[in-house]
């Protein structure tokens, strides 16, 4: 794990031990700090009984607390912990902010960042990819895979400076203040995650923050160009050198993405042209990263291949849970001579009205097979739209149904564009559970298909 001296005697309460935060009470303790813990689950705070003192922070006393950790999934908004800190004058940061303040005691390194509400786990796993077969050390946390608290530090070696890479969602950068990231990075910003913010307005300025953070010397690269990601971008050009805030060149890439299997459509060449800028900031050359982008394999949930059966390809990408996310997957396979390929399984818990982004990509889509909650009304809009909508409420349906009635080169794309929690407990027990179904319906052999890889989300 990461220690840092720069803990050593002071008092800490963290709220919420889930991984980043039962992370962060390992980090403390083994760096000699005092750390009251707590959870509202018993299961939770049994591994900390003995360690440290046990208490609800809402009901201590705060005075002498040098900061009070809390989840990323605390809503500071609605939460009374926020009010009872302020009373006493208490810092509330994450585990992502006592790693900036840990930077001093770790070797000489870089730090990437990437932030956005879409793309950013499948830009920072490419950051880590290319990085990774070039040679050079990073490790890869934040908001996926493990906490970067509970990683051990980059080590001694022969290849350089190393990297941290970071996914950050919004919720981990509202509990940061200083993190000075080498190179970052801003995917896209739309609508989501409202119930955590005032507005549309207060989410994107919590996005970023993460370049007020930066020095003006370092790298800001951004995707999207699309207010209010334009403003941004427009902000951090005003107060840095000539160059040091860019728009990501995605025409250098457009040639070359047939060369990369996985990587297929519009978002996905956004997430490439991200990736390149960041790593050629660190010294990757332009050898490296072609060598590398052909052997990138998708994340699990996001566009991933699960399997090819009778000509007919399945993808899973249950991790759109909002029509800005699955409008590139379904203009990621446009018609070929015969018509449109895709046959969309789409639905859930609606997050907003109507068909938002994905109405213009409707020509791509052969069948519509809706599901969940959200089903009915997805079939009231696709109805006048799509040449054939197939009402289902259950996945298992919808695929069998698709399974049917897809001929050879066309798509089976599980993007439902809304959130999970209708049927299943997250995003990924529904990928899960789509990827079992495709296995069993189409009969794909076992090695043929996708394993669940090894990144989780820690937050939204």
């Amino acid at each position: 794990m990461i220690t840092s001296a720069a803990f050593a005697g002071k008092r800490y309460a963290v709220l919420g031990l889930a991984r980043s935060g039962a992370a962060a009470v390992d980090t403390l303790l083994a760096s000699g700090a005092e750390v009251t813990a707590w959870d509202r689950q018993d299961i939770a705070r049994e591994p900390f009984a003995g360690r440290c003192e046990i208490a609800d922070p809402l009901e201590l006393d705060l005075t002498g607390f040098d900061a009070l950790v809390v989840s990323p999934g605390v809503p500071l908004n609605n939460h009374p912990i926020a009010v009872r800190a302020s009373a006493y004058g208490v810092p509330i940061i994450g585990d992502i902010e006592l790693f900036a303040q840990a930077r001093g005691d770790l070797l000489p390194h870089k730090v990437i960042g990437v932030t956005g509400t879409n793309g950013k786990s499948t830009t920072v796993a490419l950051v880590h990819h290319i990085l990774s077969m070039a040679g050079v050390p990073a490790i890869l946390g934040g908001n996926i895979g493990e906490p970067i608290l509970a990683q051990e530090p980059l080590a001694p070696n022969d290849h350089g400076v190393g990297v941290y890479v970071l996914e950050l969602s919004s919720y981990q950068i509202d509990l940061t203040h200083n993190l000075d990231c080498d190179a970052a990075a801003l995917t896209n910003i739309t609508p989501d995650h409202l119930d955590r913010y005032a507005g549309f307005a207060a989410y994107a300025a919590a996005k970023a923050r993460l370049f007020a953070m930066q020095s003006a010397r370092n790298l800001a690269v951004f995707g999207s160009l699309a207010e209010p990601s334009l403003a941004v971008l427009k902000a951090e050009q005003a107060r840095r050198p000539e160059g040091r805030a860019m728009a990501a060149n995605l025409d250098r890439f457009a040639d070359l993405q047939h060369e990369w299997p996985t990587l297929q459509g519009p978002h996905n060449l956004e997430n490439v042209a991200v990736a390149v800028a960041l790593v050629e900031e660190l010294g990757i050359k332009e050898t490296q990263w072609r060598h590398a982008l052909p052997r990138f394999r998708n994340l699990p949930h996001r566009m991933e291949f699960v399997c090819e059966d009778a000509g007919v390809v399945y993808i899973n990408d249950s991790k759109a849970t909002n029509t800005a996310s699955t409008a590139p997957a379904l203009a990621a396979y446009p018609p070929d001579e015969a018509g449109p390929r895709v046959h969309w399984i789409v639905g859930g818990l609606a997050k907003e009205d109507g068909l938002g982004e994905c109405e213009v990509q409707l020509g791509n889509v052969a069948a519509a097979y809706t599901v969940g909650e959200a089903g009915p009304r997805f079939a009231d809009l696709l109805e006048p739209l799509v040449p054939r909508v197939e009402r289902c409420e259950l996945v298992s349906e919808a695929v069998r149904r698709a399974q049917q009635c897809a001929r050879p080169r066309d798509v089976v794309l599980f993007s439902p564009a809304c959130a999970s929690f209708d049927q299943f407990r997250d995003y990924e027990k529904r990928g899960e559970h789509f990827r079992q179904l495709v296995g069993v319906m189409a009969e794909c052999a076992p090695e043929d298909c996708a394993p669940a890889g090894p990144y989780k989300d820690i937050a939204a």
